[in-house]
C-alpha cells in the first residue's frame, strides 16, 4: 500500500519507527507536514493539494496530529475521509479525544468507569462541585492540556477554589476530578490497535510528583494487564472512534478507571518498556483494513427521503419484550435493526432469533414515520403566562 504519515515532527521517534516499520514491510511511505496541505473544494470532487500541487493517490493515511493544530489537522483528515482514503483514526475521533470534557461526556454516556468528574463555570458552583466528587484533595485539569501540563493537585478546598478562580479569570476551562488515592501516583497506558491491546506499561511518578507522565520524569515498566483492563481499554478507544489509541487508566479499588484516550500516543516509552514492535502492529493493522475507508453511516443512510437512523428503546410495558426480533414486526414496518445494545454488550447485525429484553436499545434504519410512532413522546411542560406587573419598567427607564 501507499501510506502517508501526517506529522510535523519527521525526526521524532514515533514517526521514524512508523516509517521504518512500513518500509520494512514493503510499503511506500511518505511523511507529510500537515500544515502544507491545501483543501481543494473548487472541483467536482473533494481533493487535496500538497505544497501547492495536486496530491498523488494514497491508500491510507496515519494522522499524528499535534494538539496545537487540532482544528486544521482534523480538517485535512476529514478531507482524506471524503476522498475514501482509509484512516485508523477519524477526524471525529481525534476531535472527541482532544477535548477532555467532550471525551468524558461520551465515555460517561456509554457507562465507562472514570474518576468522578464535574464541570462548572460560576464561582458559586465551585465548592458544591468539589464536594460532589468527594472533596479535597482534588485534581484540576485544563480541557486541552497534554503530557501532564495543566493537571494540578489541589490539597485543600480553599486552594482548589483559588486555582479554579485564577484559571477561569484567564478564560481557561477546567475539569474538577476526584483524586484516586489508591492509584499511588501510578497509571497504566494500554496501546490499543484495532480490537486488542498490543502492549501495556505501568507508569510511576517520581518523588512527590503525582503525575506519572514520562515527560514529567515518570518511570515505566512492562505490565501484563488482566482481561478486564484490556476490555475497558478497547471499548473506550472504540467508543471514541479510534483504532489506534493510548488509553490511560488508574487502578481503582473497584477496577480500571479511564483517565484519557490519546489519539496520537507516543511509541518510544512503550516500545522500550515492553520490547515489542508496536509500530509494526499499527502498520499491519492498517494494511489489513485499508479496503474499508471510514463511512459516516448516519450521513449515508439519511440521504434517502423519508428514511433515517434512530434508536428505539425497548421498555417493560412495550409489546416487544420477550419476543424474538424476527417476530417483532419491525421488518414488516420497513425497519432494519443494525445493532442491539444491551448494557455494555453490543450485538451487531442481530439475528431474528435474538429475544428482546427490557432496556434493550435498538439502533435502526428505516422509515422515519414508522420509527417515530415507536418512540414515546416526551412529557411537555406548559409554560404559564403570568400577568404583566403594574410597573413593567422601573421609573428610571420610563420614557
Amino acid at each position: 500500500m501507499k501510506l502517508a504519515i501526517l506529522s510535523r515532527a519527521p525526526r521524532s521517534y514515533s514517526t521514524q519507527r512508523l516509517r521504518t516499520a512500513a518500509a520494512q514491510r514493503g510499503h511506500t511511505v511518505k511523511v507529510l507536514n500537515t500544515l502544507r496541505f491545501g483543501i481543494d473544494l473548487s472541483g467536482d470532487e473533494p481533493d487535496l493539494q500538497f505544497r501547492g500541487r495536486p496530491l498523488s493517490h494514497y491508500d491510507a493515511v496515519l494522522p499524528r496530529i499535534g494538539n496545537s493544530i487540532t482544528y486544521y489537522g482534523t480538517a485535512v483528515v476529514r478531507q482524506f475521509e471524503q476522498m475514501d482514503v482509509y484512516t485508523p483514526n477519524t477526524a471525529g475521533g481525534i476531535t472527541n479525544s482532544r477535548d477532555k470534557l467532550r471525551a468524558t461526556q461520551i465515555l460517561s454516556r456509554h457507562g465507562v468507569a472514570m474518576p468522578a468528574t464535574t464541570f462548572v463555570q460560576d464561582r458559586a458552583d465551585v465548592i458544591p462541585a468539589i464536594e460532589r466528587v468527594g472533596g479535597a484533595p482534588v485534581v484540576i485539569k485544563l480541557l486541552e492540556g497534554t503530557q501532564g501540563i495543566g493537571v494540578i493537585l489541589a490539597p485543600s478546598l480553599k486552594v482548589a477554589e483559588a486555582i479554579i478562580e485564577t484559571l477561569q479569570s484567564t478564560r481557561q476551562n477546567v475539569l474538577i476530578q476526584r483524586f484516586v488515592k489508591e492509584s499511588k501516583g501510578r497509571d497504566i497506558r494500554a496501546l490499543v490497535v484495532g480490537d486488542r491491546v498490543v502492549a501495556a506499561m505501568r507508569r510511576s511518578a517520581q518523588g512527590d510528583e503525582f503525575r506519572s507522565n514520562v515527560h514529567r520524569g515518570g518511570s515505566v515498566e512492562k505490565v501484563d494487564i488482566d482481561p478486564k483492563f484490556q476490555e475497558v481499554a478497547v471499548r473506550a478507544a472504540q467508543i471514541m472512534g479510534l483504532k489506534v489509541a493510548g488509553v490511560d487508566m488508574l487502578e481503582g479499588d473497584d477496577g480500571p478507571l479511564v483517565m484519557e484516550v490519546n489519539s496520537s500516543p507516543g511509541l518510544e516509552g512503550i516500545e522500550a518498556a515492553t520490547n515489542l514492535d508496536v509500530a509494526g502492529a499499527i502498520i499491519d493493522y492498517i494494511d489489513n483494513q485499508v479496503a474499508f475507508p471510514h463511512i459516516d453511516v448516519r450521513e449515508r443512510l439519511s440521504v434517502s427521503t423519508g428514511y433515517g437512523v434512530a434508536e428505539i428503546v425497548v421498555h417493560g410495558d412495550a409489546d416487544l419484550v420477550g419476543k424474538p426480533l424476527g417476530e417483532s414486526g419491525l421488518s414488516e414496518r420497513d425497519i432494519t435493526v443494525l445493532t442491539l445494545h444491551r448494557g455494555v454488550l453490543v450485538i451487531p447485525n442481530p439475528r431474528p432469533r435474538h429475544v428482546l429484553e427490557d432496556g434493550d436499545r435498538l439502533l435502526c434504519w428505516g422509515k422515519l414515520e414508522e420509527m417515530r410512532s415507536m418512540i414515546p413522546e416526551r412529557p411537555k411542560r406548559r409554560s404559564r403566562v403570568k400577568k404583566l406587573p403594574k410597573n413593567p419598567l422601573p421609573d428610571s427607564a420610563a420614557g
